[in-house]
C-alpha cells in the first residue's frame, strides 16, 4: 500500500529526469540544474498535487543512494594527497562561520540566542538537518526553527544559481571549485548539484568535502547541548538540568539527523581503492548515480517555495549573508593559493 502511494510521485520524478536529460543539450543548460529548475517551476506554478507528494518527498533517498554509489568512483589516494589542507579548511570554515553568525546575531542584530545558534548550525554544518538536530538539543521554539530553516533554504536557492556563475567567470579548476562549494555552501543536495554542474571532478570533490563537513554535526550538537545546559544550570541552580531521558533524546535526535549514507559512501570508496570494481563496472555505477542525482534534483527543486522564502525574516538573512560572504571569499582565496590551477 505504501509503495502504491509513492508510485505516482516517483513516476513524476523519473519523467522530470528524462526530460531534463533530453532537453539540456538542446537549450545548452546543465541537465542537473535543469532538473532542479523543473521541480521549482512545478512547485511554484501548478503546485505538487497531494497524491504525488509521498513519492516526490522520497528525493532525499535517491540523493543518498547516488552519493553511496559515487563512492565507487572516488580515489582515496587523491583525497589523502589533499586531505590535510581540505580538513584544515573545513575546520576553519565551520568554526569561523559559526562564530561569526553567533557574534552578529547576539551583538549586532540582537536576535534571540537560540535563533542565532540555529542559524550558526545550519550555515556552518549541513543546512536544515543541522537546524533540526541542534533545535532538539537546545529546546528551541518552533517559530525559531521555522525562521532558521527558511533562511537556510533561501541561501540554498541563491547559491545554486550564484556559485556556477562565479565558477565560470573565474575559470575555477574542478578541484578548487568542488572543495569551495563543499566548504561554504549549506545543504548537501545543492552542493552536489553545483559540483557536478561544473565537472565530474568538481562534483566528487564537492561531495567528499561536504560529507566530511557533515560529519561534524555530532560535535556541534553536543557542544550546543552542553552550552545551553550549563547556561540553564547557572540560572536555576541546576533544577532544570537535562534529565537522563533528555540526554537520550539528544543522542536519538543526533542519530536520526546523521546522514547515514556517509557510511555506505565510505564502504564503497574503500572497496574501490582496493580495486574491487573494473573499469566497466565503474562506468555503469557512474551512469547509475548520475540518473539517481537527476531524479533527486527534480524533487529538490520542489522544496524551493517562493512563499516560504518570502516569509524569511530580513534580519536572519542579513546575519547569514554577511557570514557567507566573508567565509566564501576567504576560503576561495586560500584554496586558489593552495591548489593553484590544479
Amino acid at each position: 500500500m505504501v509503495v502504491r502511494r509513492m508510485l505516482p510521485g516517483l513516476a513524476l520524478l523519473c519523467l522530470g529526469a528524462f526530460f531534463a536529460r533530453a532537453v539540456a543539450p538542446v537549450v545548452g543548460f546543465n541537465h542537473l540544474l535543469l532538473a532542479i529548475a523543473l521541480g521549482f517551476v512545478l512547485a511554484n506554478g501548478i503546485g505538487v498535487p497531494a497524491r504525488l507528494e509521498p513519492g516526490v518527498s522520497t528525493y532525499g533517498l535517491w540523493l543518498g543512494a547516488g552519493i553511496v554509489l559515487m563512492g565507487a568512483s572516488i580515489s582515496l589516494e587523491a583525497i589523502r594527497e589533499a586531505g590535510a589542507v581540505v580538513l584544515l579548511a573545513i575546520l576553519v570554515a565551520v568554526g569561523t562561520t559559526a562564530l561569526l553568525v553567533e557574534l552578529l546575531s547576539r551583538f549586532v542584530f540582537g536576535l534571540a540566542d537560540r535563533l542565532g545558534s540555529l542559524l550558526a548550525a545550519g550555515s556552518s554544518i549541513c543546512g536544515v538537518s543541522a537546524v533540526v538536530a541542534v533545535a532538539g538539543a537546545i529546546r528551541a521554539r518552533e517559530e525559531q526553527v521555522a525562521y532558521a530553516a527558511a533562511t537556510v533554504l533561501l541561501f540554498d536557492a541563491l547559491t545554486i544559481v550564484v556559485y556556477p556563475i562565479i565558477g565560470e567567470l573565474l575559470g575555477l579548476p574542478g578541484r578548487v571549485f568542488g572543495i569551495w562549494a563543499g566548504i561554504s555552501m549549506f545543504s548537501t543536495g545543492p552542493v552536489v548539484a553545483v559540483g557536478f554542474a561544473h565537472s565530474d571532478a568538481a562534483g566528487q570533490w564537492a561531495t567528499v568535502t561536504k560529507l566530511a563537513r557533515n560529519a561534524l554535526i555530532g560535535a556541534v550538537v553536543l557542544a550546543y547541548a552542553g552550552y545551553y545546559a550549563r547556561d540553564a544550570n547557572r540560572g536555576d541552580g541546576g533544577r532544570n538540568a537535562p534529565s537522563v531521558d533528555g540526554a537520550r533524546a539528544t543522542v536519538r535526535t543526533l542519530w536520526n539527523e546523521f546522514p547515514k549514507f556517509v557510511l555506505g559512501f565510505l564502504a564503497l570508496a574503500g572497496l574501490s581503492s582496493l580495486g574491487a570494481f573494473s573499469t566497466a563496472q565503474q562506468a555503469s555505477i557512474e551512469s547509475a548515480y548520475d540518473w539517481l542525482f537527476l531524479i533527486a534534483f527534480v524533487g529538490l527543486g520542489t522544496e524551493i517555495r517562493l512563499g516560504q522564502l518570502r516569509r524569511t525574516g530580513v534580519t536572519p538573512a542579513l546575519v547569514v549573508l554577511v557570514a557567507l560572504l566573508v567565509v566564501s571569499s576567504l576560503s576561495l582565496a586560500v584554496l586558489l593559493v593552495a591548489f593553484g590551477s590544479s
